[in-house]
C-alpha cells in the first residue's frame, strides 16, 4: 500500500497539479520561484496543514509541532539530495530566491521556536506568525523589483549576482523578439516563461506566450497506453488510480478544462492530502508492526512520508530543468509549514480557548532549533560553494549530510546522546 501511494501522488502531481501551477503562473505572471514558493508550496503542503488542524483541535497534542518541526530537515537535505540525484538535468540556480527563501525560513522559524520555549501559545504570538508570513508574500509581490535592485547594487562585489547580471543581458534580444512578436502576459513577467518546458527556444517560447487556448494540438488523453514496456506494467498497476483520478479531478491541459485551473489545484491539493494520510497511516502501522520507537519513526519514515508531494514536486520540476521552482518549493513549503502551525493556533487560541494560553511540549527544543539553522546555512553554503547549480555531487552532500543528522537526531531521541525517555509507537 506504501509504494502504491508513492505511485498515486506522483500521478497526481504530473498530470493534474503541476499543469494547474504552470497557467496560475501564467494567468499572475509569477516567475518560476515565486510560483514554488507560493502555490507550490501551499499545495504540496497540504497534508502539513491538516495534521497542525488534527493536532490542535483533534488529538489536542503536539502531533502538528513535532511533525512540521520534525520533518523540516528532511525537507532541506533529504529533498535537495533526491532532486540532486534523481535529475539528469543539471539546473542552475538563481542567488536571490534561494537567499529570500532561507532568510524568509530562518526567521519564521526562530519565531516558532521563541514562542514555544516556554511551552505555552499565546493568541498574540500565533499572531505573529502569521504577520511574518504576509510579509514574506508581500516581499514576493514585489519581487522583481527587489531582485533588480539588489543585483545592481551588489554585483560589482558578488560574482552570484554578476552572472544574473550577464545572464539578464544576454535575455534582452529575446524580450525585444517578444514584444514585436506577440503580447506579453504580464509586463512584470520574467524572462523564464514557459516554465515547465524541456527547453526555452523560439517555438516553445511563442506558444507559452500565446497561451495554451492557441495550442492546435490537445493534449492526449490519460488512458494512452506508453509506447515503453515497463510504463506500460506501471500504467496498467496504476489504471484504478488514473480511473479515479480522472472522473474527480478537470485536467486542465485539456482545452475544454482550461478555465478550471484553479478548481484542479484545491481538488489535487485535496487528493495529495488524502493519499498522504493513508501513506502515514501505513508507514505507522508498518513502525508498529517492528516495534521502531515513537521518536525514531517521527525523524525518518513519518517525516519522509509526509513530505512526499514535496519530494515528487521538486523532483518532477528539476528533472525539467527548473532549479529555482524546485528550490524555492523546497525552502517554501517549510515557510508555509510554519504558517501551518500559525493558522489553529491563532484560531484556538484567539476564539476558541480564550481563558488562557495553548499548552505545548517542547521537549528536544535547542537541538532542534540548532539542526534547523546549521541545515538552512548549509544549503545555502553548499549551492554558492557549488557554483548554483543541483547536480548529483550536490545531492549526494546534502545525503550524506541528512544521514548524519538522522543518526544523531535518533541517537538523541533514544537517549545515548542527552536523556530522553524513549516510547514505542502504539504505547
Amino acid at each position: 500500500i506504501i509504494l502504491y501511494m508513492f505511485l498515486a501522488v506522483s500521478i497526481v502531481c504530473d498530470d493534474y497539479f503541476l499543469p494547474s501551477l504552470e497557467i496560475i503562473s501564467e494567468c499572475l505572471g509569477l516567475s518560476q520561484d515565486v510560483a514554488g514558493a507560493t502555490f507550490m508550496a501551499a499545495g504540496s503542503s497540504a497534508p502539513e496543514l491538516v495534521t497542525a488542524f488534527l493536532g490542535a483541535f483533534v488529538t489536542k497534542g503536539d502531533i502538528g509541532v513535532s511533525t512540521i518541526l520534525g520533518s523540516a530537515i528532511y525537507n532541506l537535505l533529504g529533498i535537495s539530495a533526491a532532486c540532486g540525484l534523481f535529475s539528469s538535468v543539471v539546473s542552475r540556480l538563481s542567488c536571490w530566491p534561494l537567499f529570500r527563501d532561507c532568510l524568509a525560513y530562518t526567521i519564521s522559524a526562530a519565531a516558532v521556536l521563541a514562542m514555544i520555549s516556554d511551552n505555552r501559545i499565546y493568541w498574540y504570538e500565533s499572531a505573529s506568525l502569521l504577520l511574518i508570513y504576509g510579509c514574506y508574500v508581500l516581499v514576493l509581490c514585489f519581487d522583481i523589483k527587489i531582485n533588480q535592485y539588489l543585483m545592481k547594487k551588489f554585483s560589482p562585489c558578488c560574482t552570484c549576482f554578476t552572472k544574473a547580471v550577464e545572464e539578464n543581458a544576454e535575455q534582452q534580444p529575446l524580450v525585444g523578439w517578444r514584444e514585436e512578436s506577440g503580447p506579453l502576459i504580464r509586463q512584470q513577467s520574467r524572462t523564464d516563461s514557459g516554465i515547465f518546458q524541456d527547453e526555452l527556444d523560439y517555438s516553445q517560447l511563442s506558444t507559452s506566450l500565446h497561451g495554451l487556448d492557441e495550442i492546435s494540438e490537445d493534449h492526449p488523453n490519460v488512458f494512452t497506453m506508453p509506447e515503453a514496456d515497463m510504463k506500460r506494467i506501471l500504467w496498467v498497476l496504476s489504471l484504478p488510480i488514473i480511473t479515479l483520478l480522472y472522473l474527480t479531478i478537470p485536467d486542465c491541459r485539456r482545452q475544454f478544462w482550461r478555465n478550471w485551473f484553479m478548481v484542479t489545484f484545491l481538488i489535487s491539493a485535496a487528493w495529495i492530502s488524502a493519499i498522504t494520510y493513508v501513506l502515514v497511516w501505513m508507514v505507522t502501522i508498518a513502525g508498529e508492526t517492528l516495534g521502531i520507537p515513537e521518536s525514531v519513526m517521527g525523524l525518518t519514515l513519518l517525516a519522509a512520508g509526509t513530505s512526499v508531494p514535496d519530494t515528487v514536486a521538486s523532483v518532477l520540476v528539476a528533472r525539467k530543468g527548473n532549479g529555482d521552482m524546485a528550490m524555492s518549493n523546497i525552502v517554501g513549503s517549510n515557510v508555509f509549514d510554519m504558517l501551518c502551525l500559525g493558522i489553529p493556533w491563532f484560531i484556538k487560541s484567539a476564539f476558541i480557548n480564550t481563558s488562557g494560553p495553548i499548552e505545548v511540549n517542547s521537549n528536544g527544543l535547542t537541538y532542534t532549533a540548532i539542526s534547523l539553522i546549521c541545515s538552512v546555512v548549509f544549503i545555502f553554503l553548499a549551492v554558492h560553494l557549488n557554483g548554483w547549480k543541483i547536480d548529483k555531487r550536490l545531492g549526494t552532500i546534502c545525503l550524506v549530510l541528512y544521514l548524519v543528522f538522522t543518526v544523531l537526531s535518533i541517537l538523541y531521541e533514544l537517549g545515548i546522546i542527552g536523556n530522553n525517555p524513549t516510547r514505542v509507537c502504539g504505547n
